[in-house]
């Protein structure tokens, strides 16, 4: 499904994700394919692309080397990357292939669940692009916050500058000059010092105060609001006027060191909202620019959150609860989800994928990890558009060379589907829908996880 607009000579090309487009389709933007095209997304980020969440090395869903667009022969495939991207006057959104509605609610719903944006200020659809790319990135800056919060205030050296008669560094001539003519006992120097205020911190207050003055800033900032006030603490130097300076400095010093990684996301989000202006995305801008979200991940967490706490949920991504296959931490494996019922273990693969394309490596995959946790049923929690088919698939026990292939009655993998709901006239009645196909996926699940906080939000 292909949608172009045409609005004050910016041209919007709209495609799905995991999809085929032809070559001729995509030409009416051309220079931003031609920019993204067989790209990695480790390149992409490198130009100035936001990726979230951040890929690290042993990451399955999403690593530096997948590609938002690869050309094959005449037509482009996209990958599980949504997300908004923008050159010149070109703009290209991926949106999710299970949306089948005019607006993509589905994917407005999985940001909304997954990353916790406030309700008071629910993803506008409606609303040109640039204001829901700017809405996005400021939902995002509490979670980037919190995250590089947790190993602490960042600090580094910097240089500082003082004039009085206490000289504890590098005299500061052409300044001394200037400052201290006729002399009067003080003396201009500089000294390098080890602290917390300094670029990046000043970065991340600039970013706190602007958003401040948004009429929901305040909410927006209660989610981190004991990261805020570190903040505010360590940067004394804040200065209102300071922030074209601020920006530069951190443009040209980005965070580099690998324990700093988290930092590293911070620092480019914040230059991306301070940066932004009205036509942030298109409009005369000379790189690529925009935000690009993993379907996979948002898919997983999505359905973490339907499940309750009946499951272990390793995170990849975070590099939290990874299993080993063999004795002697070998074989690193992150199963999505390992019930807590040790009597009747369950494994649970969250799949963003249609039914039908779960099959062969996926079967591998489910089974080994049941294998390994002596678990007797698995699970494939998928997204589907159409009629939901509860599928249970047994597993075979003897050989076709022996003429005793039969299905085993103890081990089974089942395909459970979540309803996706298709021709809602709003984003409020798109909620309402999917929040009873929750109800209704969860009963097909296991009635014992019912989640009691789907249930009341349905009531």
């Amino acid at each position: 499904m292909l949608i172009l607009n045409q609005v004050m000579m910016m041209t919007e090309l709209k495609i799905k994700d995991n999809s085929l487009v032809d070559e001729e389709d995509i030409q009416t933007v051309r220079h931003i394919t031609k920019k993204i095209a067989d790209k990695t997304i480790e390149q992409l980020a490198k130009e100035g692309v936001f990726v979230f969440p951040e890929f690290i090395e042993e990451a399955q869903d999403i690593s530096k080397e997948q590609m938002i667009l690869q050309k094959r022969n005449n037509q482009y495939c996209s990958s599980n990357i949504m997300g908004f991207l923008g050159y010149g006057s070109e703009i290209l959104t991926i949106e999710s292939r299970f949306s089948t509605d005019e607006h993509d609610y589905f994917f407005q719903y999985l940001l909304e669940r997954v990353l916790d944006f406030p309700s008071i200020l629910s993803l506008n659809t409606d609303a040109n692009q640039d204001n829901r790319l700017f809405n996005i990135l400021l939902f995002l800056f509490p979670n980037c916050l919190k995250e590089a919060m947790f190993k602490g205030a960042f600090k580094t050296y910097i240089w500082n500058q003082y004039n009085d008669n206490n000289i504890r560094g590098t005299l500061d001539i052409a300044r001394h000059i200037r400052e201290n003519s006729p002399f009067v006992g003080n003396i201009a120097y500089n000294q390098r010092e080890f602290s917390y205020d300094n670029y990046l911190m000043e970065l991340i207050r600039h970013t706190i105060e602007f958003i401040k003055r948004k009429s929901y800033g305040n909410h927006l900032l209660q989610k981190a609001k004991n990261e805020v006030e570190v903040i505010v603490k360590a940067t004394n130097n804040y200065q209102y006027n300071d922030r074209r300076k601020i920006l530069i400095l951190n443009k040209k010093n980005p965070i580099r060191h690998a324990y700093y990684h988290e930092y590293r996301n911070l620092q480019r989000l914040c230059i991306m909202i301070l940066q932004y202006e009205k036509h942030q995305i298109g409009y005369g801008m000379q790189q690529v620019n925009g935000i690009l979200f993993d379907g996979a991940w948002l898919w997983e967490e999505y359905m973490n959150l339907l499940i309750g706490d009946k499951f272990y949920h390793p995170m990849n991504k975070g590099g939290i609860g990874a299993q080993r296959l063999f004795a002697g931490n070998i074989g690193m494996i992150y199963p999505d989800f390992i019930s807590k019922d040790k009597n009747k273990r369950i494994i649970a693969d969250a799949k963003y994928k249609p039914i039908q394309n779960i099959r062969n490596q996926d079967y591998f995959q489910v089974l080994s990890y049941m294998f390994r946790f002596d678990a007797k049923q698995g699970f494939y929690l998928y997204p589907e558009i159409g009629e939901i088919k509860k599928v249970e698939l047994k597993l075979n026990s003897g050989s076709k060379y022996e003429n005793n292939v039969a299905a085993r009655e103890d081990i089974s993998v089942v395909k459970c589907g979540l309803h996706i709901p298709v021709k809602s006239t709003t984003y409020a009645d798109f909620v309402s829908k999917i929040n009873k196909n929750e109800i209704e996926f969860l009963r097909n699940f296991d009635a014992s996880f019912l989640s009691e906080n789907i249930a009341s939000r349905v009531e």
